[in-house]
């Protein structure tokens, strides 16, 4: 049930990132968010809807493993996409700030602990 908890958490999170990035990038909620200037925000628009599609895709990866019919292949595609959120969180902390390691890598190091407890 824990582990189920922070598998869904990571899953909005990250469908979460994909609105803000996407869809109000360059909007005042957006702006806020990831504290930039809109004339900053508009020069980066084109690649901030891209990082937000790819986190949709880590979003369905792990919903994909939550809903799969197999629970040994749904536990490892689970496995792989919360390494592949905490890989991103860890490079996001050490290149944007820490802020963004607490945000995206912690939950998904939490779900992935859940699994091996």
């Amino acid at each position: 049930m824990l582990k189920f908890f922070w598998v869904s958490l990571v899953v909005l999170e990250h469908i979460y990132f994909l609105y803000l990035e996407m869809f109000l990038w360059t909007k005042p909620r957006g702006l806020k968010v990831f504290r930039q200037s809109l004339e900053k925000a508009q020069a980066s628009q084109a690649l901030a809807a891209n990082q937000g599609l790819y986190n949709g895709f880590l979003a369905v990866g792990l919903l994909w493993g939550m809903l799969h019919p197999d629970p040994v292949m749904g536990r490892q595609i689970q496995l792989f996409f919360l390494g592949c959120v905490t890989v991103a969180g860890a490079f996001g902390g050490a290149t944007v700030g820490f802020r963004l390691f607490l945000v995206q890598a912690v939950p998904a190091l939490i779900a992935l602990y859940c699994f091996f407890n």
